[in-house]
């Protein structure tokens, strides 16, 4: 969110690997012009100075709606959210695309599209994109033309095809709250199951692999988002699964960069071989808890 940003860079974040667009349409009953979508996105990248912004495009739906605009789905974490509604509301979806190119002249702006589940989905939203350079190429409106398109992670169908997107996108973002949610079948914010939704999870792991693996045969870069990410437990297992790039909270900043400082490449591979080769959740959990001890003593 917006009011982050200062700590984060403070905190020794090198940019904002994911900004929530949502707080433009929380809260109110009118939906955000383009110019107050502009208006955001230009005072996130002049704190950021020079930083990247990877600006996530709207994630409205399932436990997230505008004020007085709850949609009454009987399964919302599975209904009309996320990229899906913006394909339902196109001039929606454009007046955010117009704002964010835009801006791309004011810094390194990339634009990631959430909860992508089949590759059509994906063309569909690139084609928007493409519509809108067209209409800002049109009115003469100055704008970034190679800036990075990207996805998120969250569905397992797109964890499973990851090779097929990585040849239409400029990079990747596993997004683990909604990809362990979704491969679980847990609702998180369910109290009666919610303690079953756990990254530690083989299942879980195994796709994350297999998405960084896909990221680097194709040359796509790939980070790994959500409470996983700066949870300092998982940081070898995820460094040794071949990541580099952590985008997380900014307070969870410093204890993450103090694991990585504190492990080297080969030790945070063999990390992962041996998690790899557990067959649950509490042997995983064990494992990576007493690697991490080793490091922060006061951990757990």
């Amino acid at each position: 969110f917006p009011h982050e940003i200062d700590d984060a860079l403070e905190q020794g974040a090198e940019g904002i690997g994911l900004y929530r667009t949502e707080f433009l349409y929380l809260a109110k009953e009118t939906e955000p012009t383009e110019q107050e979508h502009y208006d955001a996105y230009a005072d996130a990248l002049r704190r950021l100075k020079g930083k990247p912004l990877v600006i996530r495009t709207l994630d409205l739906g399932a436990d997230k709606y505008r004020e007085g605009a709850e949609s009454g789905e009987k399964n919302p974490f599975l209904g009309d959210r996320s990229i899906r509604l913006c394909l339902h509301d196109i001039p929606m979806f454009k007046r955010q695309l117009r704002a964010i190119l835009r801006a791309s002249t004011l810094g390194d702006v990339r634009i990631m599209f959430p909860m992508i589940s089949t590759l059509i989905e994906l063309r569909q939203a690139r084609m928007v994109l493409k519509d809108v350079e067209e209409e800002l190429e049109d009115d003469g409106v100055p704008f970034r033309r190679d800036i990075p398109c990207g996805m998120m992670i969250e569905v397992p169908s797109a964890a499973l095809m990851a090779t097929q997107f990585a040849k239409e996108v400029s990079f990747f973002s596993i997004g683990t709250n909604d990809l362990i949610q979704y491969t679980l079948a847990v609702d998180r914010t369910n109290e009666k199951v919610a303690g079953l939704f756990c990254p530690a999870h083989p299942a879980v792991l195994m796709l994350i692999r297999d998405v960084i693996r896909a990221a680097s045969r194709n040359s796509v870069s790939v980070s790994v988002c959500g409470e996983m990410a700066g949870e300092p437990m998982y940081t070898q297992l995820l460094l040794g699964l071949g990541l580099t790039v952590f985008s997380m909270n900014g307070p969870d900043v410093p204890e993450v960069k103090k694991v990585i400082r504190s492990t080297t490449m080969k030790h945070a591979r063999e990390v992962a071989r041996r998690v790899m080769s557990f067959d649950s959740e509490r042997q995983v959990m064990h494992f990576l808890r007493e690697e991490t001890r080793k490091i922060i003593p006061e951990a757990f």
